[in-house]
Order: structure tokens, then C-alpha cells, then sequence
């Protein structure tokens, strides 16, 4: 294949070598060779010194497959976005034949590193871990800096907005209230009065518990009456 090329095995920063360990290209055997993982990248050579490299940038996955029915033995798998087969002489188009490539569809590749010795696989996907940490992804730096600025004050968005709405006590919000809202409160307790009156005389006995029960009650379904009424008053105001 015109990828492979003959070049010295990596020296520097070499985190795992892995010698008899089959290469297989798209399913395609390449060969047994030594894999080599090392910090700048990922190299696989034969005997004869000829091979391959893989920058860890265009390395989008890898992991230890198991799955014997992907393939029969366990392997180290790992998928490139670069193209790796040899060009074919595409045949020529007829007459009102259609172009069906996606020039926009990126390439992918998929490798399969099988060693003779399984029991390195652990390792090997240790040191392509470290490896591959070493070269992040540039877009994902471009997303983190999206963040950075100067900090949210909520307190100071909220005094842009506007006022804060005030909140009053009972009597407080008495002496807001416009006098539309007076009278309809008094209405209102009038109504309820009327209401709650009624309901205690219908049992035919009015103790002292009985009255302050009425008047409890007297409290209790007003509030809300008069709550909204403050409401009311700070939008008049």
C-alpha cells in the first residue's frame, strides 16, 4: 500500500513497545510488526522497517475490543479520520449519470492491532490513554474559551431590570393601599363576616372556642385579600 514507508523506529518518548502484534487495515492483514506508542505518535513497523505512523490528533477512538465476533481474537481497535487505501481508477461517467460522492463526508479509517501476547492489551491502551492527552483536541480548546470572561452579578442584572418589588407587613400595608383598594377590602370583610356568621349560628351554639375560632378564621381568609390588594397598590403607585 502507498502509505507504508520505510523510516528508523521512534526513540524518544516511547511509553509502550509491542513486538509481534499483527496490523490490519479495513480488515486487510498488513502484516506482524512492533507497535510503538510513543508521546509524538503512534508507529507500527516490520522487520524490514516498513510501516506506518498515526498523528494522535486524527486518532478518534480506541479501545480493546473483546468481541470476538467483530473479530476472532482481542485487539487493540482504532479509528483514524484520514484516508489510507490506495486511489482506484474511478470509470469514467456515462451521459446523465449522477455524481453519488460526498465530498463533505469525512474519511474514516479503522485499524486493528492484534498482539501475540493478549495480556498487554491493558497496556497498550494505558500508554495510547497518556499519549493522546498530550495532543488535545484544538476545537475543544476553541469551546472552553467561549466561557471565559468576566463573571455573571446577578444582583447588578436585576437593578436593571428594574425595582425590586417591597413587601409590607399587615399594618404597613394598610396605609398603601389607595382607597378603591379600602373600600373593596372592607366589602370583602363584610362578605365574610356575613359568611362565617352564618355558618357558626346554623349549629345553634356560640361558645367562647366557637368566636375565636370566627375570628381566627376572620384573619386567616383575609390575608390573601389583602395581599393582593398590596399588590394593586404598588402598581398604582
Amino acid at each position: 500500500m502507498s502509505f507504508l514507508k520505510r523510516f528508523p523506529p521512534p526513540s524518544d518518548g516511547v511509553r509502550h513497545q509491542q513486538p509481534d502484534t499483527e496490523a490490519l487495515l479495513a480488515g486487510r492483514s498488513l502484516g506482524s510488526g512492533t507497535l510503538y506508542i510513543a508521546e509524538s505518535r503512534l508507529s507500527w513497523l516490520e522487520n524490514s522497517r516498513v510501516g506506518f505512523s498515526l498523528d494522535y490528533p486524527t486518532i478518534s477512538l480506541h479501545a480493546v475490543s473483546r468481541d470476538l465476533s467483530a473479530y476472532p481474537r482481542e485487539h487493540l481497535y482504532v479509528m483514524v479520520n484520514a484516508k489510507f487505501e490506495e486511489e482506484t481508477k474511478e470509470a469514467p461517467m456515462t451521459e446523465g449519470e449522477e455524481d453519488d460522492s460526498d465530498d463533505d463526508v469525512e474519511p474514516i479509517a479503522e485499524f486493528r492491532f492484534v498482539p501475540s501476547d493478549k495480556s498487554a492489551l491493558e497496556a497498550m491502551f494505558s500508554a495510547m490513554c497518556e499519549c493522546q492527552a498530550l495532543h488535545p483536541d484544538p476545537e475543544d480548546e476553541d469551546s472552553d474559551n467561549d466561557y471565559e470572561g468576566d463573571e455573571y452579578d446577578v444582583e447588578a442584572r436585576e437593578l436593571e431590570q428594574g425595582d425590586i418589588p417591597s413587601f409590607y407587613t399587615y399594618e404597613e400595608g394598610l396605609s398603601h393601599l389607595t382607597a378603591e383598594g379600602q373600600a373593596t377590602l372592607e366589602r370583602l370583610e363584610g362578605m365574610l363576616a356575613q359568611s362565617v356568621s352564618t355558618q357558626y349560628n346554623m349549629a345553634g351554639v356560640r361558645t367562647e372556642d366557637s368566636i375565636r375560632e370566627f375570628e381566627d378564621a376572620m384573619e386567616v381568609d383575609i390575608a390573601p385579600v389583602v395581599a393582593g390588594q398590596f399588590e394593586d397598590a404598588e402598581v398604582d403607585h
